[in-house]
């Protein structure tokens, strides 16, 4: 399918609630498709209106949703690269290794969640018996996903099969 303002392949198909029960599709070139779903130039941003609104209220900067980036929002894990801030969005770490790189950060939000800061429950059967196993996994699934995106299969390959041996050693 073409997009429909160009002769390029249609990437995305958007479909605009009109009224009820009333709906309009578009199918567009990733171009056209960013331009549609544009906010009109006049009309006010979300981010706008909420700063707007957080200055009336008296809240100014401190606005929880209009928060800076702090310095800790900017740390790296070495071993997942997943940045402190990927985390507070997704609610998800990358690894085992991100509670020490992030302890100071998620000590409070653990214990104000959980109460307590100290796992004392069951741990999976599937679970590596050592943390290094475990971060070496992880290096290498990484690794694996860059092989795959450069197109380096037979470095793929060699990845997967050492996954593989260090998973089938664990059982």
């Amino acid at each position: 399918m073409k997009c429909q303002k160009c002769a390029k392949p249609a990437t995305f198909h958007i479909t605009d609630v009109i009224e009820k029960g009333k709906h309009q599709e578009f199918h567009f070139c990733d171009e056209h498709a960013r331009q549609h779903l544009a906010p009109p130039e006049e009309a006010p941003t979300m981010g706008k209106l909420a700063e707007t609104l957080a200055t009336q209220a008296g809240l100014g900067a401190a606005s929880p949703t209009m928060r800076e980036p702090s310095a800790a929002d900017k740390q790296v894990c070495p071993v997942c690269q997943i940045t402190f801030l990927e985390f507070r969005n997704s609610g998800r770490l990358g690894c085992p290794y991100d509670y020490e790189v992030f302890r100071d950060e998620l000590m409070p939000l653990l214990e104000s969640i959980h109460g307590e800061t100290r796992h004392s429950g069951k741990v999976p059967k599937r679970a590596p018996r050592n943390t290094q196993q475990q971060t070496t996994l992880i290096q290498l699934r990484n690794e694996l996903k860059r092989a795959v995106a450069a197109e380096d299969y037979e470095a793929a390959a060699k990845l997967r099969d050492k996954i593989q041996e260090i998973e089938r050693d664990q059982v």
